[in-house]
């Protein structure tokens, strides 16, 4: 009887999580809530929205379903774990108490504030009055603004002038751009330097993805507003190995060991944004969970069993022979919908993405879905193109090759990720 496993979410990383479980385990059976049009290709896709807890649970019950793999953070936060935990079904992810790291941003610079790990100077807002004033006569020459909650991705500004940063106060705290979610803001330090993705499992111990390079500004050269990302590469080259014994040391052993001692104890992926500075790294942001397009490279790269690994995290079994990685190089490429992350329309038809492209080329679908035969974007990330060389440029070259081949009516991308 194959194992049934059940993955929650709709974008790339779903598709990568589901491709990799295939490639270690060609027998399982996945299925997909919501998934799109490429899960659909490798897996059943099912109507159940992804916070919709009560029909998740009486699916994964009446189906035995084996394991429950959550990508998305808001079901983390609504507290899906919790509620499978209490039901003894079988789900990998953080609890909602531990998962605050991430949903509550001012709650997570306090719990950093209190473990001392290496962390921006910063001041937590409820009031949107303070808040300007605040900016009008900044601690710091420059500063970033992020709504405390979750908002997609999308809840952080940087600002580049006092203007900037009134405007953004106000539609975060007064017009409510991001719900609840910019009802309280954090405004911080901005830091100088390489960032850094470093994603690894944690239970009874810490195990690393090789670490990667997220692009987040819409445009080449960094330029324009943030996205949920645009690309990514693995390994990053602005982290040694020294340094990453560091961060092993003084930030995320800290706060395994802080998460326990406060009674939420981790068990899933930890996600710490980083910003190589010169006084060390120091930590942007924590996620609960895989990065994207982080995970679409990672997992190119993994040579070991992804379903087991996550089994061992929630038995507490987990060691380090767990995280063998290949000696390659990956890129991904973000290919979007022209106007995102503002408006952009939907129902553009894909074509040649399902072309044989080689072993070293894997597409995972995002903002897609099926419709009449035809493949049609759905979403602001439509695919993200993956290639993995010796070199990131012969990598990357191998991408762009691709996206060239791929038709899409207002197709976007950047063309200088990997390079």
């Amino acid at each position: 009887m194959p194992q049934k496993i059940l993955i929650l979410g709709s974008g790339a990383r779903e598709h990568a999580i589901g491709w990799k479980i295939l490639q270690d385990n060609p027998k399982v059976k996945l299925f997909f809530a919501p998934g799109n049009g490429g899960t659909s290709k490798i897996g059943n896709n099912l109507d159940i929205d992804v916070n919709d807890t009560k029909r998740l649970l009486n699916f994964a019950s009446e189906n035995n379903i084996d394991l429950t793999i959550v990508g998305p953070e808001r079901p983390l936060a609504n507290g899906i774990v919790n509620a499978f935990q209490k039901k003894s079904l079988s789900i990998f992810g953080h609890t909602k108490e531990a998962t605050i790291l991430e949903s509550d941003k001012a709650e997570a610079m306090l719990f950093m504030q209190r473990h001392r790990i290496p962390h921006p100077d910063f001041r937590i807002f409820t009031d949107s009055k303070e808040a300007e004033e605040f900016v009008r006569n900044p601690a710091w020459e420059k500063f970033v603004i992020k709504a405390s909650g979750l908002a997609d991705g999308k809840g952080v500004v940087l600002p580049g002038t006092e203007e900037d940063a009134i405007l953004t106060i106000r539609k975060m705290m007064i017009e409510g751009e991001f719900g609840e979610a910019g009802k309280k803001i954090v405004i911080q330090e901005r830091l100088i330097g390489k960032e850094v993705s470093v994603i690894g499992f944690v239970s009874n111990e810490i195990g690393l993805l090789v670490p990667a390079q997220d692009y987040k500004r819409i445009f080449d050269n960094d330029k324009g507003p943030n996205t949920g990302g645009m690309g990514a590469y693995a390994p990053n080259i602005n982290i040694t190995q020294k340094q990453l014994n560091e961060v092993y040391n003084f930030i995320l052993l800290p706060t395994k060991l802080g998460m326990e001692q406060e009674g939420k104890p981790l068990c899933g992926v930890l996600y710490v944004g980083l910003m190589m500075t010169k006084n060390g790294p120091k930590v942007i942001e924590y996620n609960m969970r895989f990065g994207d397009p982080e995970t679409q490279v990672q997992l190119r790269l993994l040579k070991s069993n992804l379903l087991q690994t996550m089994k061992n995290c929630i038995d507490g079994k987990l060691t380090q022979k767990d995280y063998k990685s290949s000696s390659d190089v990956a890129v991904g490429v973000v290919v979007a919908s022209d106007g995102y992350p503002g408006k952009y329309e939907v129902g553009k038809e894909i074509i040649g993405n399902d072309k044989n492209f080689g072993k070293d080329v894997v597409i995972f679908h995002s903002g897609t879905k099926r419709e009449d035969k035809k493949l049609v974007s759905s979403g602001g990330r439509v695919l993200t193109v993956t290639a993995i060389g010796k070199t990131r440029q012969e990598a990357s070259k191998k991408i762009y090759n691709v996206i060239d081949e791929i038709s899409m009516s207002g197709k976007f991308y950047r063309s200088d990720i990997g390079r």
